[in-house]
């Protein structure tokens, strides 16, 4: 089912490129030096030097630079207020370079004095049916939810290349917004897909259906070429599979298994922005009881009533929890410190096969808008080299996480709400 991973972890010090805001950045330039795009993960680290922190931004600012005249550049973000990276896309188009955009309305009624919408609006216009533009979904809707099922969200966070410096079809998959905060307060992950047409074009043609705004004809969809799966969202209510994608995906986990003579247990390790979904908790919990190592760490759950999610993991037996959702600096108008990551980690023996290493990622908590009313993308890779990279960074989130297995506090439950930019 799998073969060893040519991704190396050399890959991470390519996209750490150095920072200086003392002196700012020369953004968009299409002579600028670039770095090698090479498939695989890239991790921000909030806690770290301003190229960790930044690490995402800077990946998307070289792409974006590196486009050459004649390519495209399609991107879909949640919110996006970064004035800098908008002069990026703003240069790119100048040179010939066609740039579409689709965002939630929130990006703009949300943070009206914030200037990145008006520098893309200046540059690529709003018509749809140009080769460039930023367009809007529909005021407190997603581009693809059914209006009847309430509001909803356009979540995503992709990017998508079709040429760059020695690379072509190019897809990034990423958790983060492009918000101060994301940069500097929130742990992110992202992942590049290269010279890969088929992930390209499926999300190219999700991205369409972003476009289109045609939720009566939307259906839930996902695409394969290994080693890669893409989900696309929301999955209707009324879909005629209904059911969970995440609770599917752990119901193929066998927790317990012999090889070669030796008794083993598949480990599972959760990074989740907001973790609400009843069902994905009481099958974390099933999994740990069936004796899987299941591993969590997060930033909000909900509390206060028999289903709570809070409740269910935190039973006794339960899976290993830890929270990261810090006020670190006391004030309550700047963003407390969280991991905004939404990824799934599967070590041991899944769909009927042992010695797996899964991993899922991208714009997916695990909450019930995310499964059946937002706009997102969710991310299969099967990959050793990369199952651990993320490992590594699950573990430096949890050594970092405050208040870490002490909690029982309103923002860990959800009583208190945790903006996501």
């Amino acid at each position: 089912m799998r073969s060893a991973s040519r991704h190396g972890s050399s890959r991470l010090a390519a996209v750490l490129i150095s920072l200086s805001l003392a002196a700012g950045l020369q953004l968009g330039l299409a002579d600028s030096a670039s770095a090698a795009v090479t498939a695989g993960p890239v991790f921000n680290k909030p806690t770290g030097t301003v190229a960790e922190q930044q690490a995402i931004r800077t990946q998307l600012l070289d792409y974006i630079g590196q486009s050459p005249s004649g390519s495209s550049v399609k991107g879909s973000v949640y919110h996006f207020w970064d004035a800098e990276l908008a002069q990026a896309i703003a240069a790119a188009r100048t040179r010939g370079v066609d740039v579409q955009l689709m965002m939630d309305e929130s990006d703009v009624s949300s943070n009206a004095d914030d200037p990145t919408y008006g520098i893309l609006k200046a540059a690529l216009g709003t018509d749809l049916t140009k080769s460039s533009f930023v367009g809007l979904c529909p005021v407190g809707k997603s581009c693809l939810g059914q209006p009847s099922q309430g509001a909803s969200i356009n979540h995503n966070k992709f990017w998508l290349f079709s040429q760059l410096d020695g690379a072509y079809d190019v897809v990034v998959q990423t958790s983060s917004n492009l918000t101060p905060s994301s940069y500097s307060r929130f742990w992110n992950d992202g992942y590049v897909i290269a010279n890969n047409v088929s992930m390209y074009t499926a999300y190219s043609n999700y991205f369409a259906k972003l476009v289109g705004k045609d939720w009566d004809s939307w259906a839930y969809s996902t695409s394969t070429s290994s080693p890669y799966k893409a989900y696309f969202f929301p999955r209707p209510a009324d879909d005629p599979s209904p059911g969970d994608t995440i609770t599917g995906v752990l119901d193929n986990i066998t927790c317990t298994y012999t090889e070669g003579g030796t008794t083993k247990h598949t480990k599972v390790r959760v990074g989740m922005f907001k973790l609400t979904r009843l069902a994905v908790a009481q099958k974390l919990v099933a999994l740990k009881n069936d004796g899987c190592t299941v591993d969590i760490v997060y930033s909000q759950t909900d509390s206060g009533s028999s289903s709570g999610t809070w409740e269910t993991l935190h039973a006794s037996g339960g899976p290993t929890l830890a929270c990261y959702n810090w006020d670190d600096d006391g004030n309550p108008d700047t963003a407390a410190r969280i991991i905004h990551s939404k990824f799934l980690l599967i070590e041991g023996k899944y769909d009927g096969t042992a010695s797996q290493k899964v991993l899922w990622t991208g714009s997916h908590n695990y909450t019930g808008p995310a499964l059946t009313k937002n706009d997102e993308a969710l991310l299969k890779v099967d990959s050793n080299t990369d199952h651990d990279a993320y490992v590594a960074d699950f573990n430096a989130v949890k050594a970092a996480a405050v208040p870490g297995t002490a909690d029982s506090t309103d923002a860990c439950k959800g009583i208190t709400s945790t903006p996501e930019t």
